[in-house]
């Protein structure tokens, strides 16, 4: 693991090298690149993120635009404009048919076991971390998602532990 140097150090798994902050309100993420992660892997992600950024039951215009750019960022603007526009009306629709559980699993059929969920989840703990608290919604979430991705949950505690630094 690469431990990251800003306002707030966290830790992200990395087969590429991801990372600096990952803020939640406020500021923009600021991470690598995720080169080379083809578009379903990449979705899955920015959608564990999504459901990250809902865990709190709120998400306002502004949370919104910082959660627009922050993905923009980090995927290089390969994701931007319209279609991330269009990309997160799908998450929030499936997300309002299906519920947090079904939207989980189908981030879990896209990800493969290992690293790539682990970097999902890593994401989605930065963003949840990055104002300095995580709520009980948010832990839920957590403890749900490393549940529904086969992650360890001394592994996701680890992963709160680092990015709580």
């Amino acid at each position: 693991m690469t431990p990251v140097t800003s306002a707030m150090p966290v830790t992200l798994v990395t087969p590429v090298t991801l990372v600096t902050r990952a803020p939640k309100r406020g500021t923009d993420l600021a991470m690598s690149s995720l080169e080379g992660v083809d578009d379903p892997k990449l979705e899955a992600m920015i959608e564990t993120m999504f459901l990250a950024a809902h865990a709190d039951g709120e998400f306002s215009d502004e949370e919104r635009r910082h959660f627009l750019a922050s993905v923009e960022s980090l995927t290089d603007r390969r994701l931007s404009g319209d279609r991330l526009t269009a990309l997160l009306a799908k998450i929030e629709k499936a997300l309002d048919e299906g519920g947090r559980e079904a939207r989980l699993a189908a981030v879990k059929e896209r990800l493969p076991a290992g690293k790539p969920r682990e970097i999902a989840l890593s994401l989605a703990i930065a963003l949840m971390a990055a104002d300095g608290i995580i709520r009980t919604s948010e832990r839920e979430l957590i403890l749900e998602a490393a549940e529904a991705l086969e992650i360890d949950r001394d592994r996701a505690a680890d992963m709160v532990r680092d990015a709580s630094k």
